[in-house]
């Protein structure tokens, strides 16, 4: 799976800098988690390994299980980005899945290291928990999408909550039943379906 998506404007030197700063500590956590085990990697060795000091890891990531699911957030992110781009005249649902299926699509085939990352993370409870949160941030910002679209219609917003967390948990679970039980298939075409039955409701 490839971070290239992307409508955001060119950033500067600095910001650019600072990004390849990021990746390489995410890289770095990954290539240790998988050699050694999540539960056996240290922000220490991760430092180490990226080629910088520990403070400035900190100024990255608060914690291991952020560097490594910095690759998970930025991602959805992008997807995120990708549905404020629907048209105006979509329902909340629609523009969800719309965004979803040019985000996969462009995305193309999971890589191998993607999948053996995603498995490595249903094997430890502490880092499915990590993930679980940094979904629940992007439901935020989705919600906050929802929300622009629904307008007076949900005063409280408590449908574009509920809209935005159906909609990460069918591609949650749509996920791991691919890793768990489908990988001659492709991975959007259970994502598709399951959005397709879960919608039904919203439209």
């Amino acid at each position: 799976m490839s971070d290239t998506i992307s409508s955001e404007p060119e950033p500067g030197l600095r910001e650019r800098k600072k990004a390849a700063t990021r990746q390489a500590l995410h890289e770095a956590a990954l290539r240790l988690a998988f050699e050694h085990g999540p539960e056996n990697v240290t922000v220490e060795a991760i430092a180490d390994e990226a080629g910088v000091s520990r403070r400035t890891f900190s100024n990255y990531f608060a914690n291991k299980e952020e560097a490594l699911f910095y690759g998970d957030l930025r991602r959805m992110r992008l997807l995120a980005g990708m549905i404020r781009e629907q048209p105006a005249g979509s329902s909340p649902w629609q523009a969800l899945t719309a965004a979803a299926e040019g985000f996969y699509r462009e995305l193309g085939d999971l890589d191998p290291e993607w999948v053996a990352r995603s498995r490595m993370v249903r094997r430890h409870p502490s880092l499915a928990a990590a993930q679980v949160q940094t979904f629940t941030a992007l439901e935020r910002e989705i919600s906050a999408e929802v929300a622009l679209r629904l307008g007076a219609g949900d005063p409280l917003g408590v449908r574009a909550q509920l809209i935005a967390a159906t909609f990460l948990a069918v591609l949650r679970v749509s996920l791991n039943v691919w890793l768990e039980h489908r990988p001659d298939v492709y991975y959007w075409d259970i994502a598709r379906d399951s959005l397709a039955d879960a919608g039904s409701g919203f439209e």
